[in-house]
């Protein structure tokens, strides 16, 4: 969707063109659901990449000029942003998770699960960050939850496994970029099957929960991630119910089993309606995020 040029010409300042891309944004009925939730905010990211700049910035270099490779260079990626529908993420191959960087590119989902808040507060209240040895974090994907856990949790030993080698390929990538090689072991495995005799402090994972329905009616911007990341099944549970019947062999006496259900939480407590679950709040929003403890599990 070429952006003309009497309108790029009107456009001085990094202002400018974030209210020009919001706009446009709209007008085109793009999803903003991959780091970002409205128009402006997207718009404000991708400008701010271009100019190599962090969103706290003193507000009045908005209103700075841009030089024309800047213009150029910002004008290209919102017209890819408008024309391939793709996750802002994947353009730029850059995304924010609990504070820390990650590349990312369409062999992964984006990272954007409530979990960082919880591994930003070290899992406490609900466990003793001090006697978290070892976790696992289950479908790691870009590698986020694993070396965001072993960044909070500096005395821990993350196991990060997933069936897709792409996957672990991006991951091995962030591990090495956040210099986490020695705490967070890579392995490929479907579920626990590569994992006779561990056994955890802490399970974690953000696994595939998107119900059939959902899958078919995915926006755009989802349908550019990874169909083994996101499809679960009828009720979007597939996944979860081997986990919950495999986690418990796996946990220490007092550990915990985390798990992200996101929408088919309705769908979790139907089908486990007396699992003695602990569904868990978040101050930055999310939800369908419970708790098991070893002893419910087993």
């Amino acid at each position: 969707m070429p952006i003309a040029e009497a309108d790029a010409a009107v456009l001085k300042t990094a202002a400018d063109w974030v209210r020009y891309a919001a706009s446009r944004f709209n007008a085109a009925g793009l999803f903003f659901g991959h780091g970002t939730d409205n128009a402006i905010d997207e718009a404000l990211a991708l400008v701010l990449h271009v100019l190599h700049l962090d969103h706290d910035l003193p507000p009045y270099l908005l209103n700075a000029h841009l030089t024309a490779p800047e213009t150029s260079a910002i004008r290209e990626l919102v017209e890819a942003r408008l024309d391939s529908r793709k996750p802002l993420a994947y353009l730029i191959q850059r995304a924010w998770f609990a504070g820390l960087e990650f590349f990312v590119d369409e062999r992964v989902l984006v990272p954007r699960s409530p979990i960082a808040e919880l591994i930003e507060r070290r899992f406490e209240p609900w466990l003793d960050a001090e006697r978290i040895d070892r976790v696992l974090d289950i479908g790691t994907g870009s590698g986020c939850i694993a070396i965001a856990c072993a960044h909070y949790l500096p005395g821990a030993h993350v196991d990060a496994i997933d069936v897709s080698a792409d996957a672990l390929a991006v991951a091995a990538e962030n591990v090495a970029r956040h210099g986490v090689a020695e705490r967070v072991e890579l392995i490929p495995s479907d579920l626990f099957e590569a994992l006779s005799g561990r056994r955890y402090d802490l399970i974690v994972s953000n696994p595939p929960y998107v119900d059939a329905a959902e899958m078919a009616a995915l926006e755009p911007e989802f349908r550019h991630e990874p169909r083994l990341g996101l499809a679960a099944g009828e009720d979007g549970l597939d996944c979860v119910a081997r986990i919950l019947e495999a986690a418990g062999r796996h946990l220490n006496p007092d550990g915990a089993l985390i798990v992200e259900v996101g929408a088919s939480h309705m769908a979790f407590e139907a089908r486990w309606p007396d699992l003695p679950v602990t569904w868990l709040e978040f101050e930055r929003g999310g939800e369908g995020v419970l708790l098991l403890s070893a002893d419910a599990l087993s």
